[in-house]
């Protein structure tokens, strides 16, 4: 599977049940909504909030922004009244919380039958212990990214949830090369902290580094500092387009390694080259739209 190109910087959980929040997150600068019908909905507005999500969803209006129905878990009392009602609605994913096996995923499509994207929560310990069969089960259930839920993951292993993460470097790690394996998109989990914009950046700038192609925020004053952090910087752009130019030239026809600006390349950065560009290009496209 190739790794898509469409730029999912910042994901922006929102409740549901709250109409002014929704019909706000239409104007953000944001690549995805996630509309939460699980940890930020009561107990007790569940039911409304599902019926909110499906309006939400049908009335549309969100431009160039997914729109993902995050439900409620399979195991729980609405998992399943979730995947039936937002299955009519439509939305372009729907993200299902703590996957632990890949039984999850083959249960959720075949609640949701075949038209309807997956994203798939990365979020307990025993997730991590099976992340090479939830990643094929992935790859067979049409699931497009995976969203790590940060929180749950250090409650779940007992671990600090510090600006740096120590504890969960390894599950990170692991949790990126898994979803790249299969041509998933993926993002990081949550920032608390929302009066912490420096502490922000440096956790989107760790992520970034480990390979996420975004990161789930929950507030608005979150999301200038979350896209540029994943966005390619001008740097990476003019070595990008050095290196395609480098194999278009007529003089390297048929080469497989080259050098440029004295480092040597291969075909397999070309591609990533040119991917990263078509990203770029999908960026900016998306900003003047909405200036």
């Amino acid at each position: 599977m190739k790794p898509s190109t469409r730029p999912r910087r910042s994901a922006i959980y929102v409740p549901a049940d709250n109409a002014r929040v929704v019909d706000k997150v239409r104007t953000l600068a944001c690549d995805a909504v996630i509309l939460d019908l699980e940890d930020m909905v009561a107990p007790d507005a569940k039911a409304d909030a599902r019926a909110a999500a499906v309006n939400a969803v049908r009335e549309g209006n969100f431009g160039h922004r997914e729109v993902v129905v995050r439900v409620n878990g399979l195991d729980s009392r609405w998992g399943i009244e979730d995947l039936d009602a937002v299955a009519l609605a439509r939305p372009d994913a729907v993200l299902v919380p703590k996957v632990s096996v890949p039984a999850d995923l083959k249960k959720a499509r075949k609640r949701l039958g075949d038209g309807v994207p997956l994203w798939a929560m990365i979020e307990t310990a025993a997730a991590i212990l099976r992340l090479d069969a939830i990643g094929a089960a992935s790859a067979v259930n049409g699931v497009q990214a995976w969203v790590i839920g940060s929180n749950d993951l250090a409650n779940d292993m007992r671990c600090g949830l510090t600006v740096e993460r120590p504890g969960l470097l390894t599950a990170l790690s692991f949790s990126v090369i898994a979803a790249k394996a299969y041509g998933l998109s993926i993002l990081d989990g949550v920032f608390n902290d929302l009066a912490n914009p420096d502490g922000l950046e440096s956790q989107c700038a760790q992520g970034a580094a480990l390979g996420f192609d975004g990161k789930t925020v929950m507030h608005p004053n979150q999301l200038e500092i979350t896209n540029r952090a994943f966005s390619p910087n001008e740097a990476a752009l003019a070595r990008a387009r050095a290196i395609v130019a480098a194999f278009d030239a007529p003089a390297n026809a048929g080469q497989s390694v080259l050098r440029v600006d004295g480092h040597w390349v291969e075909r397999l950065h070309c591609d990533e080259a040119v991917r990263l560009l078509h990203v770029a290009d999908t960026i900016r496209i998306i900003e003047q739209r909405t200036r």
